[in-house]
Formats: structure tokens, sequence, C-alpha cells
């Protein structure tokens, strides 16, 4: 009896290939596994197509949930942008799905797990690391990387093995969920190119956005959001809403030049509108309950966080160290945040807590103040004391230091 690979299926000509060509080069039998994470396909279809590829058996398992309440909740608190742009949709993904698929590979008694990535990009280190960190057991097969061929020599293989693969439906490769939308190639590889609008699908262009702007209200407990426009849901309902929502007003597109791990530079572009109203209304409401101290550090946390699950270390234990220190952070993370959208523009435009440090008292110049002025100028005497006794000591300082320099001929 063949002993048992699981591949990681998206149902795109890639994987599909990998089925064909794991049980030809290895000997396989192939169970296929595909995580519904809110990509809004046709999960049935994608089942159908392993089967009649020959997957002896196919899991499809509804991870919405799990992937809102342990990826992008630990996002959203880490206020999470690759290098400030990138909102780490696929990135986050990934380590759930190889977590499923190193499950079902020891439910079925696999001998290996495998994906469908290519050696260009980044999801191979992902899954690859973190396969081989919870399951160091398991062989990580990668067939792309393997046997060279381009898309139009895939589909000439499948079709020669009696599968033949109906021609791609886009010159772009996309990948999403319910957090965000990436889409890559075709015209988008000229990075001069200005995005067409046929590669979008979540953003209307700003310029064809409603002409009246569009308020929205986020409220947030403990960092995360709770509700929208005053109604409280759970953290699926209102990413999926607000998706549609400010997409509509032309919110959440990111044209972006971004570093792969690889080391290769590629031209992204994504769609986030949820994202990029969360993340920017978490951020000012935590400039409202927090003190400038934790906001410095902070922002140094939630960088490295972003580089690690990036990079595919979301098993590192500095990752896990930083979310104990953001958690921390999080507990008068709470209030609402006021947004206003507009042809492609998100501004906020007001935000209250229950935990404030900003007090009206103090910072009013009307009659109401209760700031003591005169205690700002012991402030400005000691605040600056280091500073005005250098200067006066850096002119003479100077003067030797040059006297002394060796003469050089």
């Amino acid at each position: 009896m063949p002993e048992r690979a699981v591949l990681g299926y998206s149902g795109g000509l890639d994987t599909s290939v990998c089925i064909l060509w794991l049980k030809e080069k290895y000997g396989l039998d192939v169970v296929t596994v595909t995580l519904d994470i809110g990509q809004g396909e046709d999960l049935d279809a994608i089942e159908r197509r392993a089967r009649w590829l020959g997957a002896v058996r196919h899991y499809t398992i509804d991870a919405k949930e799990e992937f809102a309440a342990q990826y992008v909740a630990r996002a959203i608190r880490a206020n999470a942008l690759y290098q400030g742009k990138y909102p780490l949709g696929t990135a986050l993904a990934r380590p759930l799905i190889a977590e499923k698929l190193v499950e079902v590979a020891r439910r079925e008694g696999a001998a290996a797990v495998a994906h469908g990535c290519t050696g260009k990009g980044n999801d191979q280190i992902r899954f690859d690391v973190t396969i081989k960190a919870l399951a160091p057991e398991l062989k990580v097969l990668a067939p792309v990387r393997e046997w060279g061929m381009t898309r139009d020599m895939e589909a000439e293989y499948a079709a020669k093995k009696g599968f033949p693969i109906g021609p791609k439906r886009s010159a772009y490769s996309v990948d999403q969920n319910l957090w965000g939308r990436s889409v890559e190639g075709g015209a988008l590889e000229d990075a001069w190119n200005e995005p067409p609008e046929e590669a979008l699908e979540w953003c209307v262009p700003p310029e064809r956005a409603p002409e009246e702007p569009r308020y929205v209200e986020l409220e947030f407990e403990q960092g995360l959001p709770v509700a929208l426009d005053g109604e409280r849901k759970g953290l699926v309902e209102l990413i999926c809403e607000l998706n549609a929502l400010a997409g509509a007003h032309g919110v959440g597109l990111i044209d972006h030049m971004e570093d792969r791990t690889v080391g290769i530079k590629s031209r992204e572009l994504y769609e986030y509108p949820a994202a990029t109203c969360i993340i920017e209304a978490h951020r000012d409401l935590e400039k409202l309950v927090l003190t400038r101290r934790q906001l410095a550090f902070k922002q140094l946390a939630e960088e490295r966080w972003a580089w690690l699950v990036y990079s595919g270390l979301w098993v590192e234990p500095l990752r896990e160290d930083l979310e104990a220190l953001i958690a921390s952070t999080q507990l008068p993370v709470e209030g609402k945040v006021r947004l206003k959208l507009y042809k492609g523009s998100l501004r906020v435009v007001g935000r209250r807590s229950p935990h404030p440090l900003y007090s009206h008292g103090l910072a009013t110049y009307g009659s109401g103040s209760t700031f003591d002025q005169a205690l700002a100028v012991g402030f400005i005497e000691l605040w600056g004391l280091q500073a005005r006794l250098a200067k006066g000591r850096r002119p003479s300082i100077g003067e030797r230091s040059l006297e002394a320099s060796p003469q050089r001929g």
C-alpha cells in the first residue's frame, strides 16, 4: 500500500498538477486539504477537482473563526504592517494552514506534507519552517520548486496525463482571505504601470467612489474591534462588513515595492479595506490611552513582530515574548473611534475612551485651564541643562581636537 502525502490544495493549476506529480514521481497517495479562511471560493468545486485528479481523500476545514481569533487579532493589537504598508494577510494564514496540514497528516498516518509554493516567494519559508517545527518526523515536499515548469508546461503536463485543465482565468496571481487580498503578476510586474482597474476586486478606484463621505464608528475592547456603527459583531462578521463598506469608498488600496525574505524585490498590489480602517483606528486610540514611553517602545515591538511573521518565523519564541508585552499594553485600549472615508482617503476625526490620558482641563487654552504655567519655567531649565552645557563647551573642544590631529602627508 503506497505511503501518503497530505497536500495543501487551493484548487489552482500549481497544486492541481502537484497531485499528479506526487503520484507519478514519488508513488504517493495524495490527501488534499483546503482551509476556508474567508477566501470566498467554491469549496465544493475545489473538492470535486481534487478527487477528479486522483486525491484519495479530501478535507475541507472551516478555519475562519480560528484565523480571526488566533492570528488576525494578534496582528490588530500589534498594528502589524510589514515595511509600514503590508497588513500581512497571506503571511498570517500560512502557519495556520501548516498546522492543519500536520494535524491531517498525523490522522492519516502520512509520511509527508506537500505544498505548491515556488522557490521565489516567501510562502515556501512559512510552510517549511512551521511544518518542520511542528512535525520534524514528516518530510516536506515542494514539487513546484523541483519540476522547473512554466504554467503553460504545467497545463501541457496535466493534459498528457489525461486531465485537461482550462486556461488561467486571469493574468494575475491572487491570494485572498477575510483579512485582505494580494495581487501580483501581469501588468503589475512593470513597476511603472499604474495598477489597472481589472486587477481590483474589493476596492473601487478612488475617482469612482461616492461623492459623499461616509463616517464609520469602531468600538474597541482590550485592543480589538467589537462593534461597527454601534452594533456589536464577532470579529469575522465585522471584518467582512467593513471590507465591503470601506472598499466601496476606495479605502484600502496599497501599491507596495516589497522586499521578500529571499532577497527579491517585488511589486505588490494589496486590497485591505477593513485592515486599513481597523489598524488606523486602533493606533489612534492607543495614542489617547497609552503613555508616550509605552507608544515608543511598542512601536519597536510591532516592527519586529511584523518582520517575524512576514519572514516565516511564526514558531520563533520571540514572537510570543513580544505578544506578551503587546498584550499588557492593550488593557486600557477601550473606546470608540470615528473615521471619515472619502474617495480613497481615511481620516480619524474623533476618538473617546473611559481611560484617556488626554485631559481637556490640562490642554485647553480657555478659562477652564487647570495647568499651572509657572511650572514650565523650572521644567525647561532642567530639560535643557546638559544640552546648554555641552553647547557652551563645543567650540573650545573642537579647536583643541583639530590642533591635536596628526598631520597627514
